[in-house]
């Protein structure tokens, strides 16, 4: 055998034993894709925003009443030295509020460019992550005013989660709006 084969032929022996003594082992499992996003309830329903549309949740933070804007907007926070606009989106659809309490709700601050807001929701369920293979482009009931910013929705345990897209939102003229006059 020259210099050369022997390091090849010492791998492949080491293959050969390898596969040998695997052979008792359970078989691996396939690994199943997943798809995460943050959840949160609004009006009772469940919905989840894409992981990169949200960039922090907030406890709801005192703010400051503007005058002369749209009844959806609830005012002003200081955040770490920037002004975040408070939108309760509820009142934004024309929603009722679940029964959460107000300690429940939460703040989903979202950031694309220069358009910087905080998003009032029921209450925020955390990170969620769902099977590729459970999304369905046919979302749960939900009410028509909101439909144009789901983007279909995924099942897990009975339950459908719809995909809510803040970047939708923040791209409509109305929730861009906020001036009563």
């Amino acid at each position: 055998m020259s210099a050369q084969a022997a390091p090849f032929a010492v791998l492949t022996d080491i293959a050969r034993r390898s596969k040998a003594l695997a052979s008792g082992l359970p078989a691996q499992q396939e690994a199943i894709e997943l798809w995460n996003g943050i959840g949160f309830t609004l009006a009772g329903q469940r919905y989840v925003a894409p992981m990169g549309e949200v960039v922090e949740i907030l406890h709801v933070p005192r703010y400051t009443h503007i005058p002369g804007v749209r009844p959806f907007m609830l005012g002003a926070a200081n955040v770490r030295g920037r002004l975040l606009p408070l939108i309760d989106l509820a009142h934004f659809f024309d929603l009722g509020r679940s029964s959460r309490s107000h300690r429940e709700r939460r703040v989903l601050v979202i950031e694309r460019g220069d358009l910087f807001s905080g998003l009032v929701v029921d209450s925020v369920s955390g990170m969620q992550y769902f099977a590729l293979e459970s999304f369905t482009e046919d979302p749960a009931q939900i009410p028509d005013i909101v439909q144009p910013f789901v983007q279909g929705g995924y099942r897990r345990n009975e339950e459908t989660w719809n995909v809510f897209s803040t970047f939708a939102l923040m791209d409509d003229e109305r929730f861009l709006d906020v001036s009563q006059w």
